[in-house]
């Protein structure tokens, strides 16, 4: 019998957190005993795993003993507080969060891309799961810059609400109804009503203009890809549930013909090719909610530039761009490293 693992899920009562559970139980990740942690107002709340109750218990530093595995999806805060006590304690960590992503001694990886990173988890016991914009990006352009080399990545996001958690779902439904029954709505969650609009703002805004999401998407393709690879980013928050999509224009070394592209990502890990616009066939939102690949469509020469590529990209923010690629990470951990 293959040994099995005890795992933790920090932030388990949250959007990513409920998914990393469900992720565990779909891919029969080896658990033998499983903790959800969470904030005290959600202590005593029961979860369901493998069709038995789970009490959520209050997160404390004493909460690792004898865990292997600590999935962390409860924002930045708390992972910058609560990774080292977990690993100190003895549990691998993978957080979700930003805390750790550029840290030099933290590897950020995407199984599809740069699964051997995970081997400096040693470093400080934590390993980061990226921006789940990057995340898909770079499962769709990895097999395109082995071939041909990007020098230059122009990306726009079109991100669903649920990247920003369940009180945002909430309000775009309830801003949504509202309007439809010709009511007002009031804004909570974003700086300006989402229902029916999009936001040219995610995050906050830097000194250089972009928001933080934005540059998240530069450094990270970077750290994940290679320092030579050069990234611009627009960010927008789209009325969309569930599903980020992105308009990628990429600028290659040699020159990939659409032709070579649809052979490479035919063949590529964790790619779903959908590209046949003429039929009315291209990458949407609505067929990559619930999914784990990676969509990629509209891929066309860019004829502005000698070696050009346009592709659109989508894919669920929760599961690959959250959940499924931390369990993804915690399966070559323990196949490869966890003895």
């Amino acid at each position: 019998m293959s040994r099995l693992w005890n795992v933790a899920v920090v932030g388990a009562t949250g959007a990513v957190g409920t998914q990393m559970i469900e992720c565990l139980e779909e891919r029969d990740f080896p658990v033998g005993k499983i903790k959800f942690l969470a904030s005290g107002r959600s202590a005593g709340q029961a979860l369901e795993f493998k069709g038995k109750a789970v009490l959520v218990e209050e997160l404390t530093h004493d909460s690792f003993e004898g865990i292997d595995i600590a999935l962390f999806s409860a924002g930045g805060a708390r992972s910058e507080e609560f990774c080292p006590s977990a690993a100190k304690a003895g549990a691998v960590c993978i957080d979700n969060s930003s805390a750790w992503r550029m840290d030099k001694d933290v590897p950020l990886v995407v199984p599809e891309a740069n699964p051997d990173a995970i081997a400096d988890y040693k470093n400080k016991g934590i390993i980061a799961n990226p921006n789940c914009s990057t995340i898909q990006m770079v499962v769709a352009l990895k097999p395109l810059h082995d071939f041909g080399t990007i020098k230059r990545i122009v990306v726009s996001t079109y991100q669903a609400v649920s990247g920003t958690g369940k009180k945002a779902i909430d309000e775009l439904r309830v801003q949504t109804g509202e309007l439809l029954n010709g009511r007002p709505t009031k804004n909570e969650v974003y700086p300006h009503r989402i229902a029916f609009n999009c936001l040219p703002q995610i995050d906050s805004f830097c000194d250089n203009g972009y928001t933080k999401e934005e540059m998240k998407m530069v450094n990270e393709t970077a750290k994940i890809m290679g320092s030579d690879i050069k990234t611009t980013a627009t960010c927008v928050r789209v009325p969309v549930f569930y599903g980020h999509s992105e308009s990628v224009n990429i600028e290659t070394v040699q020159k990939i013909s659409v032709a070579k592209a649809r052979e490479l990502l035919a063949d590529a890990p964790g790619v779903e090719l959908v590209d046949d616009p003429a039929g009315g066939d291209y990458p949407m939102a609505i067929n990559a909610a619930g999914e784990d690949l990676t969509l990629v469509g509209r891929i066309r020469e860019d004829e502005s530039v000698e070696n050009g590529l346009n592709l659109w990209i989508v894919a669920d923010n929760i599961r690959k761009g959250a959940a499924t690629n931390a369990v993804q990470i915690a399966e070559i951990l323990v196949e490869k490293y966890l003895k």
